[in-house]
């Protein structure tokens, strides 16, 4: 039996809805910042990771910002960097912290004490759709193979992800499997420290299935390394037009992660509104669309108090639906 699971009206129609039209600025070659350090919470080749390099790629060959360096700082579930950047606030203001949709969770679930409110929003920059990835000879050929299997037993069907238990990669499994009548509590999942890792234990047989960043499938699946087993889009991405969406195979399940930075606690407006001014830039130079293509990413930007304003909101939506899971 398949129930319907809508999440326009949660997490995806969130993210798109409070997006703002972008509209152009100055030229690219306009300098705004000397430099930008970023500061990534997990570990290389993560979604995290991704974000952060693709967007000092793209903001330093566009010459927006003259120079870009980074800092990975894997632990905690990301409250390892967030606590460093509080706690560093006057020397770090410079430093931009990549997050995402588990700075809203992690908080709820305790796995740190801070939330988005100890930093300064600088903006919501883009959204990434989930995946759920097999090894190229997997034997599960569709996500229906994976429902069949997960219904004779779901301790045979090791879910892995870049997050930890109750964690987005976690919740969307969940959400996919509840979609497919199953409890979603039941489903085995295998925490690991970013995407890398997790990629990296499903490609040597420790899990069956991964859960994660469509952006991080993508690549390994153009090489031929892994299948996407299904997309929490809409429709097909053109980036990857032979993964299904999990909505086309019958299991009514639709999310976009977003995307973002933060500053320290503290940070002068004037520096924040070149850090917004500086992102807002990006988006309108041919870098930043190589960049943003490659990874199948959806552009959104909510700047500043639109950033707080959504996160607030979404922490209600993300709290009621984990708990209507039982995760909370």
């Amino acid at each position: 039996m398949k129930t319907r699971l809508s999440f326009r009206s949660a997490l995806a129609a969130l993210t798109l809805g409070a997006s703002v039209a972008l509209t152009p600025m100055a030229h690219a070659a306009e300098q705004v910042l000397e430099s930008i350090h970023f500061l990534i919470p997990g570990g290389a080749g993560g979604g995290w990771d991704g974000t952060a390099r693709g967007t000092g790629e793209a903001l330093t060959k566009s010459g927006i910002v003259g120079s870009a360096s980074y800092e990975n700082m894997s632990g905690g579930g990301g409250g390892k960097a967030i606590a460093y950047l509080i706690e560093n606030a006057d020397s770090n203001q410079d430093t931009l912290m990549v997050n995402s949709t588990p700075i809203v969770i992690r908080s709820l679930t305790k796995v740190f004490p801070q939330n988005f409110r100890d930093l300064t929003m600088v903006a919501g920059t883009i959204g990434d759709y989930a995946a759920l990835v097999v090894p190229k000879d997997s034997e599960f050929k569709s996500f229906s193979d994976v429902v069949a299997a997960f219904k004779k037993n779901p301790r045979d069907v090791a879910v892995g992800g870049g997050s930890v238990p109750g964690g987005m990669d976690h919740l969307v499994a969940a959400m996919a499997f509840q979609a497919a009548g199953e409890n979603p509590v039941a489903v085995k999942y295998v925490p690991y420290d970013a995407g890398g890792k997790a990629m990296a234990a499903l490609l040597a047989g420790e899990i069956k299935m991964l859960s994660t960043g469509f952006s991080e499938a993508v690549g390994l699946a153009q090489a031929g390394e892994v299948r996407i087993l299904a997309v929490t889009a809409p429709e097909r991405q053109k980036v990857a037009p032979d993964a299904p969406t999990l909505k086309e195979q019958g299991y009514d399940v639709e999310f976009v992660n977003w995307r973002g930075f933060f500053g320290p606690p503290g940070l002068p407006e004037a520096k924040r509104q070149q850090y917004i001014k500086a992102l807002k830039m990006m988006y309108d130079t041919p870098e930043w669309e190589a960049v943003r293509a490659r990874n199948g990413w959806v552009n959104i930007f909510n700047p500043g108090d639109d950033f707080t304003a959504f996160l607030t909101e979404q922490g209600k939506v993300v709290g009621d639906l984990m708990r209507k899971l039982g995760f909370l």
